[in-house]
């Protein structure tokens, strides 16, 4: 058998064939013939006609495609109204099979079938075909393959061979059969060139047609039924010194007036062709082999691998800059000040010897005399067959200390430019042993070919790195980045992204600094994927933030969420958990809408459990009420709160996430993030996950009673002096009097802003201590102090300017039955 194209070529000596056949394998015909090979798909029609098959039925491979295989082919009993042959009108068949087998069953063919027909071929006469034909089955389109052979190449030419005298006579003698494992030399070449007789087709389908030809047996001659001969077409390429050896002796043949052997004329076409396959398969070979991962160094490495050693002894992958880092560039051509990376450098020279000369990692600029800067700058290979001392010379000064002479000197050097949309990326550096056949035109365009297409998966990889850094930034501008000591509690979160569906997702966490010390949680996944989730993750994780400041009961706050989402679309819909840790009280306020429970860890026991509460509905459902309940928690309790890609895996019950949350959150652990690393490593072991991961886990420490202190002042201008006072004294006692003066001198602004607009209820006066003094003044207004310029002459607007030239940090928000302003101090070092 053959490939596709058919080429072959009769030989002089005789074939191999099996034990037994005698005297007749003295005068066998060559076992080397062109084939026709033919595919038939499952509605009867011609989908592959090979060369082989135009030369032996006289139709071109434009008419035959298409048409229905009955009307082209001689193939008796294995094709639907086998009796019509349009073309070719009657012919008179042998079915060569073994015992036992039939050439059709039920109007179908089961088992594969052999003949013999004599056609009349257009400009041809009268022609002696054998055939053999093999069902397909399988999940393609292909049914049959068909392959046939003209008789005239099988028939001897000695007049002593099996009854050469009479044409005819050796006709009836010559049957093609099956072997089904035959014992002959080079059976196993033979088996393992079978793919080659295949028209182009995915690796899949030629493996499963070339399994089932080897399971029904091999095409074979048969002599009286006696013996077998194996047909085995000529697969060998010569090399190129062989193919000078021919063209050697043609030469001296003609020179001699002697007449040129057929094999030497047709040599220069056969090998052309066969030079040509062989780039070809080559090609197919290193595409297959490339783009398995959109990662830019996985690429690299295959595109390096797959050209060392078939194509060159060593290849050195250059990229600019910009690819590397995964940025956009300038458009524009390159030019002397463009840096290159070396990102990749394969050879099949000794361990070690490029490793120190080119490292790979170092960038530098080409200046414009080498042949690297007019590949990069042409977008078009650059050949040269040897690398001579003086260009070596040119190259290796490119390399300050490093002489890199002795690895490129005399060898054969091309340069291809990896570019995909008429941008070079890159190019990369090929070069052959000495003693290796110098690089040829055919060799530029191969390495044109192949850097176009490493080119177009380099720039796929390169656009999904670029792409998932974009996406990277954008996930990471909208998480917030929460400080790891709050009033009272210490927090740890994780965010890790989906690991199939990208980097930019809908889950977040958040935490809000609250009046009275207290400190909001939040734990939220938008539904779906992508940058319109992540939007709407955005617009949520604001609308929190500016009602959380607010102090909205955790309820309220999921109610108004949910009016928001309903106003944004009807696709809007978002899980999201809303607690409200008091560290003085030692309580959490805490509201559900659709998301998963939170597991709080108890400190005194060690045990953990799945807080029990009302689940409520996915944020824009719209209709649904929100409940909130308060759990009491003691100093040292965790509460971890995560979204549901943690816990759930398809496939498996979200029971068994939780479990495993509950079990991993209750290890000890030396810190915060050890304790939230634990969590990971324990869930997503497991295979499976898809969606993104918000984890926060919270230590509620508590604030001590001895470390709040609380005034209520009438509404008296003379209170603002008892209100300095106390302040000062409370820090005296706490040690803090280093703070006293600018501490009481903040107050006492406060407090006289909010008696002279409070209306009724006293004013209130905290101070906590903690990481920072915290001070917070209440009133019964509700309108909110703003920042004024204060001229030179005026008197109001001054206060809340002494405050922000004081403070750490200060702020107001609204309460249910009135405002807090407060202000933070740093705690001096001890």
């Amino acid at each position: 058998m053959e490939h596709g194209s058919d080429r072959g070529t009769e030989r002089d000596t005789p074939p191999s064939h099996g034990a037994g056949n005698g005297a007749v394998a003295e005068h066998a015909p060559a076992g080397r013939i062109p084939l026709a090979v033919v595919v038939v798909d499952r509605t009867g029609l011609v989908s592959h006609w090979s060369t082989g098959a135009r030369r032996l039925f006289g139709v071109p491979k434009e008419e035959a495609i298409g048409r229905p295989a009955v009307d082209l082919l001689p193939v008796s009993g294995v094709l639907p109204e086998e009796d019509e042959v349009l073309s070719y009108g009657a012919y008179s068949a042998y079915d060569g099979l073994g015992p036992g087998l039939e050439s059709s069953l039920d109007g179908g063919l089961s088992y594969p079938a052999a003949g013999r027909a004599r056609l009349t071929v257009p400009e041809r006469n009268r022609v002696d075909v054998l055939w053999w034909a093999y069902p397909l089955v399988g999940p393609g389109e292909e049914r049959l393959l068909v392959l046939a052979a003209d008789t005239a190449g099988l028939r001897p030419d000695e007049p002593d061979g099996i009854d050469g005298a009479d044409d005819d006579m050796a006709f009836e003698r010559i049957a093609p059969a099956f072997a089904l494992h035959t014992d002959f030399p080079g059976a196993e070449e033979l088996a393992r060139r079978l793919p080659e007789i295949l028209p182009s087709m995915s690796v899949d389908e030629s493996a499963r047609i070339v399994a089932q030809v080897l399971e029904l047996g091999y095409p074979v001659l048969e002599f009286s039924q006696n013996d077998r001969v194996p047909v085995t077409p000529d697969w060998g390429v010569p090399r190129r010194a062989e193919r000078r050896a021919r063209r050697e002796r043609a030469a001296q043949a003609a020179a001699e007036g002697l007449p040129i052997p057929r094999e030497l004329t047709d040599e220069g076409e056969d090998l052309e062709y066969a030079a040509v396959r062989e780039h070809l398969e080559f090609l197919n070979e290193v595409s297959g082999r490339i783009g398995t991962s959109l990662d830019l160094s996985q690429t690299i490495i295959e595109v390096s691998k797959a050209v060392v050693p078939r194509f060159t002894d060593v290849a050195g992958t250059y990229l600019r800059e910009q690819v590397v880092a995964g940025e956009g560039f300038p458009e524009g051509v390159p030019d002397t000040t463009t840096m290159w990376h070396r990102v990749a450098v394969e050879h099949t020279d000794e361990p070690g010897r490029w490793d120190d000369v080119v490292p790979v990692g170092e960038a530098m600029p080409f200046p414009a005399h080498t042949p690297f800067f007019q590949c990069m700058t042409t977008g078009e290979p650059v050949l040269v067959p040897r690398i001579s001392e003086e260009m070596g010379h040119a190259i290796a000064s490119q390399f300050e200390k490093r002489d890199i002479r002795p690895l490129i000197n005399n060898r054969s050097m091309l340069v291809v430019p990896l570019k995909a949309r008429n941008v070079v990326l890159g190019f990369m550096i090929l070069l052959r042993h000495p003693e290796r056949a110098e690089f040829n035109d055919m060799d530029r365009v191969t390495g044109a070919e192949l850097a176009a297409r490493a080119g177009l998966v380099l720039d796929n990889a390169r656009m999904y790195t670029y792409q998932e850094s974009v996406a990277e930034t954008l996930q990471d501008s909208m998480l917030p980045h929460i400080p790891p000591r709050m009033a009272g509690c210490d927090i740890a979160t994780r965010y890790l992204p989906g690991t199939l569906l990208g980097r930019v997702g809908g889950d977040w966490f958040d935490s809000v600094k609250l009046p009275g010390a207290r400190t909001a949680l939040v734990v939220g996944d938008v539904m779906g994927h992508g940058l319109n989730s992540a939007a709407m993750m955005g617009q949520l994780r604001t609308a929190v933030q500016t009602m959380a400041a607010l102090d909205l009961p955790p309820a309220q706050l999921l109610r108004n969420l949910d009016d928001l989402a309903q106003r944004l679309g009807d696709s809007y819909l978002a899980t999201c958990l809303y607690a409200v840790y008091d560290p003085i009280a030692s309580e959490l306020h805490i509201a559900n809408a659709g998301h998963i429970p939170p597991v709080l860890v108890r400190a005194g026991d060690g045990r953990s459990e799945l807080l029990d509460l009302p689940t409520g509905a996915p944020i824009g459902v719209g209709g649904v009420p929100f409940e909130a309940v308060r759990v009491r928690v003691e100093p040292g309790d965790r509460i971890v709160m995560c979204t549901d890609g943690l816990v759930e895996v398809r496939g498996e019950d979200i029971g068994v996430g939780l479990a495993t949350l509950s079990e991993s959150a209750a290890h000890p652990a030396a810190s915060m993030d050890d304790a939230c690393d634990a969590i990971i490593r324990a869930l997503n072991t497991r295979g499976g996950r898809k969606d993104d991961v918000a984890l926060l886990m919270a230590r509620l420490n508590g604030i001590d009673e001895d470390d709040v202190a609380e005034w209520r002042f009438a509404l008296d201008p003379a209170e603002v002096a008892r209100a300095r006072a106390a302040v000062r004294e409370r820090l005296h006692e706490w040690g803090l009097a280093k703070l006293a003066d600018n501490a009481e001198l903040m107050v006492s602004e406060l407090v006289t802003n909010a008696v002279r607009h409070s209306h009724s209820r006293p004013v209130e006066l905290r101070l906590v201590r903690g990481d920072t003094l915290l001070c917070e003044v209440d009133d019964d207004d509700h309108e909110l102090p703003t920042l004024l310029s204060a001229g030179a002459t005026e008197t109001l607007g001054r206060g809340l300017r002494v405050v922000t030239t004081l403070a750490r940090e200060w702020g107001t928000s609204r309460t249910k039955d009135g405002k807090t302003v407060w202000f933070e101090l740093g705690l001096p070092r001890r």
